[in-house]
């Protein structure tokens, strides 16, 4: 099951964020997928407004220190495992994320897409050529479809 949304500018790509991040609960699972310069911080930074997290933190990629914890209404993980390779997501205890009550969401997720825990909502951004960004949200599970759904008729 899978959705497009045609993104014209890095504000539309948070705003979607942020309409996305309203709907989550704990134990949600965000799984970000694209090249570099694709949009999955400026999503990130959006998904943080919509979880309540303060406007007064810089939301960055932790590409170096791995993960970055908010406190919104609901807590927020920030992963990046662009630099990781085999068992270091594990060895990094970045695994641990995942039975906490908070939503993680994922940068780089297609390296680790087998270890992801079930289920969780993968947005695809990709450049288009024309200008702008093309995400795709996908999921096999009913209660993600049923948020996606909402997004689209809302963005539409």
């Amino acid at each position: 099951m899978k959705e497009i949304f045609f993104l014209a500018t890095p504000d539309e790509t948070r705003r979607l964020g942020r309409l996305l991040g309203k709907r989550l609960g704990p134990d949600s699972v965000v799984a970000l997928i694209g090249n570099l310069g694709a949009g999955k911080t400026c999503m990130i930074q959006g998904l943080a407004v919509g979880l309540g997290v303060s406007e007064d933190y810089i939301i960055a990629s932790p590409t170096f220190n791995l993960a970055n914890e908010y406190l919104g209404r609901v807590p927020f993980f920030h992963l990046d495992v662009y630099r990781l390779e085999g068992n270091d997501f594990f060895e990094a205890g970045l695994d641990e994320y995942f039975i906490r009550k908070g939503v993680v969401a994922l940068e780089w997720a297609d390296k680790i897409k087998d270890v992801l825990p079930q289920p969780y909502l993968e947005v695809e951004l990709t450049h288009i050529e024309s200008g702008g960004r093309r995400a795709v949200l996908r999921t096999r599970d009913d209660g993600y479809w049923k948020i996606i759904k909402k997004l689209k008729e809302q963005w539409d």
